[in-house]
């Protein structure tokens, strides 16, 4: 009597379990822009291929994205994020809960770079070096476009995070009476920013890597980052570089977040997350398609495609490592 109580409770356990594994649903989070489709789009095929339904993606601002995950903390299903920009949104991920609520381990993308840029004509002929410099207001009306004697930046759309950064040093930096901040939709204002740079216009403007931006605006032949005197960043306290260069914003790495129950429930989504890193170039590379065209979803898919079957033995890698840790 004893065993057939004990099988018929070991039955229901596996029937639970293979239940919940089968019903396991995964639902990735991504603000609007199209160029961060590509990374979470890999990271929806290898969860399919380790048999996970996967969702549409969810297209929201950032912090709306942070405070969804969180609140899944203790799901059975898995959301995650693919664009945990560390340490650029700090802020955001530790008021949605931090570690309490996420986890996260790994670094998917490294190298992300970030910050101010001028073109190379003007920085050289004007001697200009830092974005200090624009406190002056004869270097600040170079960049003024619409002649009320203050330097127009292409900036940081709000919610993004760069937004704070920027006007966190525009105070630290005494550039207010200097510098207007021009925000809205940023494809619109760098594509308005790349049109005066091949109109012989100077150009002052915000961008980051991986982005199609420099690929079109090259540094170093067409444009120059701009340094900053001294760190001033509302979250981490030195922004140097090891080869003493300071451009005000931290090189960022992009990590994948997900709810926390993800460690104890999914162990080979788990590991998944902690293993995939993806080439800052390879992500440049495809945002330069979006930018000459290829930017609707059966493009990127393509693109995603192209990608896995370049690098099938890397992909297959992550598989067997999350396979293994089930």
């Amino acid at each position: 009597m004893k065993n057939r109580l004990f099988l018929a409770a070991t039955a229901a356990v596996v029937s639970t379990l293979s239940h919940t594994a089968l019903a396991a649903q995964v639902t990735g989070y991504q603000s609007p822009i199209a160029e961060e489709t590509f990374q979470t789009e890999i990271v929806n095929r290898a969860l399919a291929e380790l048999g996970y339904q996967i969702n549409d993606i969810n297209e929201v601002d950032y912090a709306v994205g942070y405070k969804s995950i969180a609140q899944e903390a203790d799901s059975d299903d898995i959301s995650f994020m693919a664009v945990n920009w560390a340490p650029l949104h700090e802020n955001m991920y530790k008021k949605a809960g931090g570690d309490q609520v996420f986890f996260r381990q790994g670094n998917y993308v490294e190298g992300c770079a970030q910050g101010y840029l001028i073109d190379k004509k003007t920085a050289d002929k004007y001697h200009i070096k830092y974005i200090n410099d624009l406190k002056k207001p004869e270097i600040a009306k170079l960049f003024d476009n619409n002649n009320d004697g203050k330097a127009d930046l292409a900036g940081c759309n709000p919610g993004w995070g760069c937004e704070k950064v920027i006007e966190y040093q525009l105070d630290a930096f005494g550039l207010r009476d200097t510098v207007q901040h021009n925000q809205g939709q940023y494809s619109a204002i760098i594509s308005e920013t790349i049109t005066n740079f091949k109109q012989g216009k100077p150009v002052l403007y915000y961008t980051w890597t991986p982005y199609w931006v420099s690929g079109i605006l090259k540094p170093g032949k067409d444009v120059t980052w701009l340094q900053v005197t001294r760190t001033a960043h509302p979250v981490t306290k030195d922004t140097s570089l090891a080869n003493g260069a300071n451009y005000g914003f931290n090189i960022n790495a992009m990590r994948i977040i997900a709810n926390k129950s993800v460690a104890e429930k999914h162990p080979d989504a788990a590991k998944l997350f902690s293993v995939m890193t993806l080439n800052v170039n390879d992500v440049s590379a495809q945002n330069q398609l979006i930018k000459n065209g290829q930017n609707t979803p059966e493009d990127i898919n393509r693109h995603v495609s192209a990608w896995i079957n370049a690098n099938r033995q890397q992909f297959d890698s992550w598989i067997a490592q999350a396979k293994a840790a089930k």
